[in-house]
């Protein structure tokens, strides 16, 4: 089974652009976990665009499932992470200019800011992923620099099969990404993916070997928009796991 973590960052968005206290993205976790989510994911951004201080602590108080905690690998975020004490982070560049997260770590230029976080934070017992590029050797570096899982920075991949017409096209670009994985798999690390995937296009991943998790947030929270956050969530893990929907 793919485990389906869902990114409640949206949710916050939109209460942050009227700076209200609705709608509340705690709220929206817990109508995810009722559709079952298998994780909650947040990412408290330096700038503090969307989710608050506030809502990471309320959250890990709140929800059932596990917290994943995405976060820039800075002195202030690995403070507060050994405060709030996440089952996982995952570390993940980021830029202020930025309207949604565009790439994965460049772990070759930041190793050794990555490795002493990677560090700090597995001395707490916090699992630490890395979000990087579906790139042999950002893989084998995320392994070297002792993380326990990476996640594969779906984007590239989900904006080519949703503009392939041919299905045999979508088929090789899956076999691809499965390789990615598979050789992931055979490090010891735990195969997660995340960004661009959506109702069209996350069915592929049952295809891909050793996929464990999918971490989706946009979609899934404009989804909800018209059918309520525990339906959106329903959709989505019978998307990734239902043999019937599988392309």
């Amino acid at each position: 089974m793919i485990r389906l973590g869902i990114n409640i960052d949206h949710v916050a968005t939109v209460r942050q652009a009227r700076r209200e206290k609705y709608p509340d993205p705690v709220q929206a976790a817990v109508m995810a976990e009722l559709g079952g989510a298998d994780n909650i994911t947040c990412h408290l951004r330096e700038d503090r665009r969307h989710i608050q201080d506030r809502d990471l602590f309320l959250l890990k108080d709140t929800i059932k499932v596990p917290l994943n905690f995405e976060m820039a690998a800075t002195s202030e975020m690995i403070s507060i992470a050994k405060k709030v004490r996440p089952h996982s982070v995952t570390l993940v560049p980021e830029k202020r200019a930025e309207l949604t997260t565009e790439g994965g770590l460049n772990l070759a230029v930041a190793d050794l800011a990555i490795e002493a976080a990677v560090r700090e934070l597995r001395e707490v017992g916090i699992l630490v992923s890395l979000f990087v590029d579906p790139d042999l050797k950002m893989i084998e570096l995320s392994k070297h620099l002792g993380a326990e899982a990476i996640e594969i920075h779906t984007g590239p991949f989900c904006r080519n099969v949703d503009g392939a017409a041919a299905t045999k096209t979508k088929w090789s670009l899956t076999k691809e990404l499965s390789d990615i994985a598979t050789h992931s798999h055979e490090l010891g690390l735990q195969v997660h993916f995340g960004h661009g995937l959506h109702y069209t296009n996350a069915q592929w991943l049952q295809h891909v070997s050793f996929a464990e998790e999918a971490n989706i947030g946009h979609a899934v929270v404009a989804r909800a928009i018209f059918v309520g956050m525990t339906e959106a969530v329903r959709e989505m893990k019978r998307l990734l796991n239902d043999p019937s929907l599988k392309p």
